[in-house]
């Protein structure tokens, strides 16, 4: 199997599309650490499917004039974590797995790290575990403005639909308001449970 190197950033409850790249068996994995932090997008928020559809989740910056990703931290100065927290429980309560997987999610939401990488490193650490995944994955050493690894940096936007092709699932407000693609890969354990993982290995990629 030829390996490819890929350079994913690193997000705040990772969109499924970015599980599929993470975890497709031909990628050799470094997530970026270096890059100047940009606004609005996954590596502080994370869209879950609400009562009224899309809902974002945004975690707050402590605004120090530090730039790199790295060194960005987490302000606490308002208690998000507990209403990130409240959200995820009342849009996902009714899901057929959510009850199963509450614990484990909890435990995300009980970290308080100081700096935003960090966090969402465990974040993510505690997802494989859920997902039964050990896929290793190193930091990069230094900001490489145009690797040569296949670079997913600005490929996940937050703001516009997904580039990659994904079956629709049953959500559990999919009757009312219709399938939402590419949601937080907790969207997708809460509704396919166990299931979860083949889901992903069957994410066709583009690029």
């Amino acid at each position: 199997m030829n390996m490819k190197n890929v350079l994913l950033p690193a997000f705040y409850l990772p969109p499924i599309s970015w599980f599929s790249v993470l975890l497709n068996p031909e990628n050799e994995i470094t997530l970026e650490q270096f890059e100047s932090f940009p606004k609005q997008t996954y590596r502080n928020r994370v869209n879950i499917y609400g009562a009224n559809g899309k809902l974002s989740l945004i975690i707050p910056i402590h605004h120090n004039g530090k730039r790199e990703f790295k060194d960005v931290e987490i302000s606490y100065r308002e208690d998000w974590r507990t209403l990130h927290w409240k959200s995820i429980k009342t849009a996902y309560q009714s899901s057929p797995y959510f009850e199963y997987y509450e614990d484990k999610f909890r435990k995300i939401f009980e970290l308080q790290e100081k700096y935003l990488l960090d966090f969402n490193l465990k974040g993510i650490e505690i997802i494989q575990q859920i997902l039964k995944t050990e896929k290793a994955h190193s930091l990069n050493e230094e900001y490489i403005k145009n690797p040569e690894s296949i670079n997913f940096r600005e490929k996940f936007s937050a703001k516009l639909p997904s580039e990659f092709q994904m079956e629709e699932y049953y959500q559990t407000f999919s009757d009312k308001l219709g399938f939402l693609e590419d949601l937080s890969v907790l969207d997708l354990i809460c509704n396919k449970g166990p299931e979860s993982l083949v889901y992903i290995k069957n994410i066709k990629q583009s690029y």
